[in-house]
């Protein structure tokens, strides 16, 4: 951090982290699932495995997420359902953040007091502010005691409850807007999702400390979740089913099989094609940019780029179908029925198409087809609310992320690929649809995608600024290059008139 930081800022950062750590032997006090057995047996299988602590906590706590779960299923509907969320969700943050745990605590509260005390029309202002500025400097923290590491640290459950709440408070905004009568676009577009009235505290708290999505995610909306705790979404106020009562052990097994899967590879290959350097990976030079591997040919470099990238991909892979299963097993995933009492399916605990986003041929599927509730998060309560602003939401989302420069080069480089797509449809693909090369044109488009985005995302994972910049350079800007040079080149090539998508 003290490279990218004038002294002073620095120096006043560390003052109010001492502050902040002050309040640390007060912290410790609330962590009261985890006793000194607990303690010693998770210490003892870290170092029987090998496994950093803080991993295995990590990854044994989701895969404790499938018992919960299937418990429960089995409880009543109601109250003790909300009360069995929070509990357990506390349990599994106090096991793997310890003390760091009462950041979700604190948040919670301060966004209900906000609730209760403002109206919808200033809550859904004043909370998504507090929520962003809350996040923000829990990533200010993290790079400064621990600049370009992977630790685990509280910021990662904190992400997800700034998605769940931030979308809270517009949810409640809609549900007002409704009631009212009041003409709004976005609350009309996301009506399926409006809450009517604030939860009571357990209910609420059930709902942001929800065991099976407060470690990784999927942060969906309160509705959903409430359903799931009250049975709404599969059997009518007499009780009666809604439809017929869907399987969830498909989709349970189905996913989590899938991320076992997806740990193997990335335990097995990812350490044969590491991207940064395994010996010391915050102070060494990535593999990518080191004088040795840049002596390599370009293609050869490229592919080693893209196979490493993928390998990266397997561990997000895991964490999110890992969660998916865990919520499909109490049925949070299910989505209900229709009208017709037909199946609507498990969408709410996707988060990640694999296949989908492997395979995208244009920005778009493969951002529909990755963290698909981040997406739906940026989409209805960021992009639909700023009237359709391509920059704000790139913007919010590189904030959400974090502050490392390398966030920013990619997330406002990825417009120039949007832009491409956008006149790429417009003033190329008519010719191509329903012609015998349009399955040509679009393992084309696919290999193109895959291609680019590879390509932008160096940025996104080599984090610092020097790193990011020798990165795209050791791959001579051929993104950014190619980019420019098509829109400017495409953009004069006639509209086509006689064919439509």
């Amino acid at each position: 951090m003290e490279r990218v930081l004038p002294n002073q800022i620095f120096e006043l950062m560390g003052k109010s982290i001492e502050y902040v750590y002050s309040f640390a032997p007060m912290a410790e006090k609330t962590v009261f699932f985890v006793t000194p057995t607990v303690e010693k047996y998770v210490a003892d299988l870290a170092e029987a495995s090998g496994l950093e602590e803080d991993i295995l906590t990590m990854t044994l706590g989701m895969f404790l997420c499938y018992p919960l779960g299937f418990i429960m299923s089995l409880l009543p509907y109601g109250k003790i359902k909300h009360l069995f969320s929070f509990l357990l969700g506390a349990f599994l943050l106090q096991v793997t953040l310890r003390k760091q745990w009462v950041h979700q605590m604190i948040t919670s509260l301060v966004c209900y007091t906000i609730f209760l005390v403002f109206p919808a029309k200033l809550s859904k202002t004043i909370v998504p502010i507090f929520l962003m500025i809350y996040v923000s400097a829990g990533h200010l923290h993290r790079q400064y005691v621990n600049y370009l590491g992977w630790d685990m640290d509280f910021t990662s459950a904190q992400m997800v409850l700034t998605m769940k709440l931030y979308s809270l408070a517009y949810n409640l905004y809609d549900g007002h807007v409704l009631a009212k009568g009041i003409e709004d676009r976005a609350a009309k577009k996301c009506s399926h999702l409006a809450v009517p009235q604030l939860p009571g505290l357990i209910e609420y708290l059930g709902y942001t400390f929800c065991f099976s999505s407060v470690l990784a995610g999927p942060a969906y909306e309160y509705m959903p979740y409430a359903s799931a705790c009250d049975g709404s979404k599969m059997f009518d106020k007499s009780g009666k089913p809604l439809g017929k009562l869907p399987n969830r052990a498909w989709p349970t097994i189905q996913a989590l099989v899938t991320s076992i899967f997806c740990l193997a590879v990335f335990l097995v290959y990812s350490v044969k094609l590491p991207l940064l350097d395994p010996a010391n990976p915050q102070t060494n030079l990535p593999v990518l940019i080191t004088t040795e591997f840049l002596a390599k040919p370009w293609i050869q470099r490229y592919m080693y780029t893209w196979a490493s990238l993928f390998l990266i991909r397997q561990k997000y892979y895991f964490v999110w179908k890992n969660a998916e299963g865990s919520n499909n097993i109490w049925f949070a995933g299910f989505d209900g029925f229709d009208q017709s009492g037909k199946s609507l399916g498990w969408e709410t605990s996707n988060n990640i198409d694999i296949l989908s986003f492997e395979l995208a041929s244009n920005v778009k599927g493969a951002t529909s087809a990755w963290n698909k509730k981040t997406a739906n998060w940026l989409g209805r309560y960021v992009y639909m609310r700023t009237n359709g602003n391509l920059f704000a939401t790139y913007a919010m989302s590189a904030f959400w992320h974090g502050f490392y420069p390398g966030y920013y080069l990619f997330f406002f480089s990825v417009p120039l690929l949007t832009f491409c797509e956008r006149i790429g449809r417009k003033k190329i693909s008519p010719h191509f649809v329903n012609t015998k090369l349009s399955g040509i044109y679009k393992i084309v488009c696919v290999l193109t995608t895959s291609f680019l985005i590879e390509y932008f995302i160096i940025a996104f994972q080599l984090l610092a600024w020097d790193w990011a910049f020798a990165g795209w350079k050791s791959h001579y800007f051929f993104g950014h290059l190619l980019c420019i040079g098509f829109y400017l080149l495409v953009s004069q090539l006639p509209t086509p008139k006689s064919k439509k998508l």
